[in-house]
């Protein structure tokens, strides 16, 4: 059960700081399976953009073979596993400090996985296109203040989203294949 109803609030600096912490602790446990560097996705990782005070962050890994050995050294670090029944597999996810109010969350996937390369994609085309940037913050606050009351009602705020993220990534990679 979630404890955090959806609040859009203005870009953050810290953010960057609060990755970067993160990412410092679980990269040492993360190490063997890693395929590539653990990165920052997500609003928060767009500078000047409004979004949920929640870090996403990405990493691939080369396989989910043996990757259940992580979930005991993570959760000493303060990470839980959080599932998210709605995603293709392989892919597992986590948080911290708990799935009820969690400030950071960590999604992991294969590299064979093209989701990870839509995120990054997706994130980058939103640095280049401050305007496409504006455009979605909008959106976010749009739909926070239709379904962001109840926490544990993400669905409508998901889905309304969705469209607006496979334009944009479609964009992205009609760009960078040009």
């Amino acid at each position: 059960m979630r404890r955090d109803p959806i609040v859009i609030s203005p870009y953050d600096a810290a953010w960057v700081h609060a990755f970067e912490v993160e990412r410092d602790q679980i990269t040492p446990v993360l190490e063997p399976w890693l395929a590539r560097d653990i990165a920052h996705v997500g609003s928060t990782s767009i500078p000047g953009m409004a979004a949920k005070a929640i870090i996403d962050m990405v990493a691939v890994v080369h396989s989910m073979d043996g990757f259940e050995a992580v979930v005991d050294p993570l959760r000493a670090l303060g990470w839980v596993h959080a599932p998210e029944p709605d995603q293709a597999q392989p892919f597992r996810s986590f948080c911290t400090p708990d799935i009820a109010q969690r400030t950071h969350h960590l999604h992991v996937f294969e590299k064979t996985s093209d989701s990870w390369r839509d995120l990054l994609a997706f994130r980058d085309y939103l640095r280049a296109h401050p305007g496409f940037a504006a455009a979605y913050a909008s959106l976010k606050r749009e739909l926070a203040s239709q379904h962001g009351s109840d926490p544990n009602r993400r669905e409508p705020y998901r889905v309304g989203k969705a469209t607006f993220i496979q334009e944009v990534t479609a964009l992205a990679s009609r760009s960078s294949s040009a």
